[in-house]
């Protein structure tokens, strides 16, 4: 008989507010799966952070099965004032390979951010060490860079090289557009997300992200960026906002996880974008502040 597993839940924490066994459970997870993880630097890491997306098992114990780092980060887009959302470590169970809590999670962090600054272009930035990272960025976003498909975005190309001399300046290496830790560095363990000749063979974008970071398996990270806007995020919403809207729930207020510590439902984040009717601004160029 198979057993099921717990399902999951994802909630924002701030950094300050996790418990020391809490701490223990991350590291004991992301150490699990990644070389040269010692508890020192991942907390010092951890300390420049935001707040956590927090994955646990809705059970009694609320055991960690996954988190991802989260970080904002100023940036200058063509003049105009712009947000990053920066991704640092990120790690799901392999047994939830699949499960959307995290990503949900994400998407919520990102419309609350979104929903705060609706006239300011937001972008996620992310490191990618792995494949799999990069294919989230690849497979989830309209407007990304690097990408396999098209001519490099300049603007784009431009963001990468602001958050990377910002956050990582002793290991931005500009000429091949990679991060490189040194010898030492945190990388995957194998056989944990290996890119295999099948791989490379069947999906272009794996092929490319190995052409873009030929190093990867040493901890060399490939930096990126994805354009957010309400029209990438909206399908996320849609379905709470056709519920809000039949339903009608009673108003209340919006505890942004900037805030707060709760993350808001998709409930909430429907029910504050449709009463401003907000939901088809974008976070383009006629975006204007």
């Amino acid at each position: 008989m198979t057993h099921e597993l717990p399902p999951l839940t994802a909630r924002f924490r701030r950094v300050e507010s996790i418990s020391p066994m809490e701490l223990q459970q991350m590291h004991a997870l992301f150490s699990r799966f990644y070389e040269n993880a010692d508890l020192k630097k991942f907390l010092e890491d951890l300390s420049e952070k935001s707040g956590v997306i927090l994955v646990r098992e809705k059970t009694e114990a609320a055991t960690i099965r996954g988190f991802s780092t989260v970080k904002q980060v100023e940036l200058d887009d063509d003049g105009r004032r712009a947000i990053g959302v920066f991704s640092g470590d990120t790690i799901l169970h392999p047994d939830y390979w699949g499960d959307r809590a995290l990503k949900d999670g994400f998407v919520r962090y990102m419309l609350s951010v979104k929903a705060r600054m609706p006239r300011t272009p937001i972008y996620w930035l992310l490191i990618s060490k792995g494949y799999k990272t990069y294919l989230l960025l690849a497979n989830n976003f309209v407007t990304f860079y690097p990408r396999p498909d098209k001519v490099q975005d300049r603007r784009l190309a431009s963001i990468v090289d602001q958050y990377c001399r910002q956050l990582f300046p002793r290991a931005y290496d500009a000429t091949k557009g990679v991060l490189d830790f040194g010898e030492g560095s945190q990388c995957l363990k194998d056989p944990v997300a290996p890119i295999t000749e099948e791989l490379r063979a069947s999906n272009p974008t794996i092929a490319f992200f190995e052409q873009k970071n030929p190093e990867w398996h040493r901890g060399v990270e490939l930096p990126c960026v994805g354009e957010v806007s309400l029209n990438l995020l909206w399908p996320y919403l849609a379905k709470e906002s056709a519920r809000f809207r039949s339903s009608a729930p009673p108003p209340g207020p919006l505890h942004s996880e900037l805030a707060g510590e709760r993350m808001p439902s998709l409930a909430d984040l429907a029910r504050q974008l449709t009463e401003s009717g907000q939901t088809t601004l974008s976070s383009g160029p006629g975006d204007h502040a």
